[in-house]
């Protein structure tokens, strides 16, 4: 059976918290502010188990586990199709976030956090050449990976168009744009892109968004890290939608 690893006191206790089957929570002794987690954890039913630290350090390698570790089922990636269920179920116009190769997966967990946050439908990543749902990806996102459905998909351009056809309108995050976000109207059904961290949109799919935008720059540095820009275009897009919707 495949397991997935959980590290830290957030990213675990949404994963209590959401109903995600849990095969074994692990902690070690003398952790601090573990009680609520372990409780929790033990009023669900999930079998829970003291172990030394070196354990832990051993299960969740390279991911800063606070002491406390879920071995949980390997997680399903949503469809499409469950993010329009997402956006249908809000009463809100669809509000999605491609993602064009994001590499890293702090910037994948960032987004997932803010997309939360904001109150978005979804996450789009192509299956190759990009962050997947790992460990460090759920402990960035402070257990938002547990609340946003995440769709992987083989071509993002072709996933593009489908998007387009069901009234979907595609706005590229791209420091060449000419149009300012704060101008352009993000009230539409939208999906956000956000390019690679190195080389940005790619050409395939830059050709297929209707519209571009950019975030101003007036500092010496011309360039924001992926996850930074997809907040506050997201948050632009929340801003104008709270005029209209409510």
């Amino acid at each position: 059976m495949s397991e997935e690893i959980i590290a830290g006191r957030h990213p675990v206790l949404e994963a209590v918290r959401s109903g995600r089957t849990i095969h074994k929570l692990m902690f070690s002794e003398g952790a601090n502010g573990l009680d609520q987690v372990i409780a929790e954890a033990r009023r669900a039913g999930i079998v829970t188990q003291k172990v030394d630290k070196r354990k832990l350090d051993q299960a969740a390698a390279g991911v800063r586990h606070q002491g406390i570790v879920a071995l949980a089922a390997e997680r399903d990636y949503a469809s499409v199709e469950d993010l329009f269920a997402a956006a249908e179920r809000s009463g809100q116009p669809p509000l999605f976030m491609l993602l064009d190769e994001i590499e890293d997966p702090h910037n994948l967990g960032s987004i997932l956090r803010t997309v939360d946050c904001a109150g978005g439908h979804g996450v789009i990543i192509p299956k190759r050449r990009s962050a997947g749902l790992t460990a460090t990806v759920a402990k960035t996102s402070a257990g938002a990976i547990e609340h946003v459905p995440v769709a992987r998909v083989t071509n993002l351009a072709q996933t593009i168009d489908e998007l387009k056809e069901r009234g979907v309108w595609i706005a590229g995050a791209d420091a060449s744009a000419e149009q300012d976000v704060y101008a352009a109207d993000l009230k539409l059904p939208l999906a956000i892109v956000i390019g690679n961290e190195g080389k940005g949109l790619g050409r395939l799919v830059r050709e297929r968004c209707d519209f571009l935008v950019k975030l101003p720059m007036y500092g010496s540095i011309n360039s924001l890290n992926a996850s930074v820009a997809a907040s506050l275009i997201l948050y632009e897009a929340v801003r104008q939608r709270r005029q209209v919707h409510g």
